[in-house]
């Protein structure tokens, strides 16, 4: 079927799901897919053969049948009918367990980001502190402005997928060193009236390529094969809270995740951990030899 309600549906997307410009993007991106395999196709059934051709992933595969899945079903909401709807069905896919930064990882990236300013060095490390310590994403990290922050309840207010706000708790420390850069070192990087908590190396609010950039950096000097993404910070947060007996609704909560399924991959999480520390040393581990 023609692309008929392309322009209804991202308007939908962005104004009244509130999706992000990332997310649209990534949206058009897969329907701009489907709309090329229809200009030289009839049949749907072919269009898994198609994206095979293009060499993409199981997993980029499914995220592309989603995104048509949602397409279709707006548009017969509109009254039109989409035959492909009932037709394509994602490819399975098994979930794969998310890179979680470790607490030692996180030491090593902390004590990696020094650089030869004072004011940089105690930027780049709150920047750390609140990745760890709050397990945000990178965009609600860029987004935090300084009314933001709560200091006499100890929480700081983030704006979420969807508009969603979520008021996150603040350590003693985490608030501490929070309050100490506010005060001594913002000012100082500050070079026009942004009230951004995150201050870059021009003096305005940072990118998302900013801080990319900023880890890349910390982890080639720190001596990590790959560099370390923001994501791995929010993984790492909810794994050791996990860890160290913290439950699920409330790690949920944190994260602002809509479903707890979502956040019940942490649990495969330390589950994997708690095998591997168990292979490591466990006396029954080792193959017993003759007489044991």
């Amino acid at each position: 079927m023609a692309l008929d309600y392309w322009v209804e549906f991202f308007e939908d997307l962005q104004h009244i799901r509130g999706r992000s410009r990332n997310t649209v993007m990534a949206y058009r991106r897969d329907l701009e897919l489907y709309e090329e395999f229809s200009r030289h196709h009839q049949d749907i059934a072919q269009f898994y053969d198609f994206m095979h051709r293009k060499k993409l992933s199981r997993r980029s595969q499914a995220r592309v049948i989603s995104s048509l899945r949602t397409y279709f079903r707006f548009c017969e909401e509109k009254g039109a009918q989409t035959p492909d709807l009932r037709q394509l069905r994602p490819p399975k896919v098994k979930a794969a367990l998310p890179k979680v930064l470790s607490p030692e990882d996180f030491r090593r990236l902390h004590e990696s980001c020094a650089v030869e300013s004072p004011l940089r060095t105690a930027r780049n490390q709150i920047t750390l502190l609140l990745l760890y310590g709050l397990g945000c994403r990178v965009s609600e990290l860029i987004a935090l402005n300084i009314h933001d922050l709560n200091e006499t309840d100890a929480w700081i207010s983030v704006l979420g997928k969807g508009g969603k706000q979520r008021l996150l708790p603040l350590t003693q420390t985490l608030l501490s060193e929070l309050k100490l850069y506010l005060t001594e070192v913002r000012p100082q990087l500050r070079k026009d009236n942004t009230h951004s908590v995150l201050i870059n190396d021009r003096g305005k609010r940072p990118s998302r390529v900013d801080i990319w950039r900023w880890l890349a950096a910390w982890s080639e000097k720190a001596g990590f094969d790959k560099p370390i993404s923001p994501h791995q910070f929010r993984h790492g947060c909810a794994t050791s809270l996990l860890e160290n007996g913290a439950d699920l609704r409330s790690i949920q909560m944190l994260l602002g995740h809509s479903s707890i399924q979502t956040t019940q991959i942490y649990t495969s999480v330390s589950r994997s951990k708690l095998k591997e520390e168990i292979d490591r040393h466990h006396p029954l581990s080792t193959t017993l030899g003759p007489g044991d």
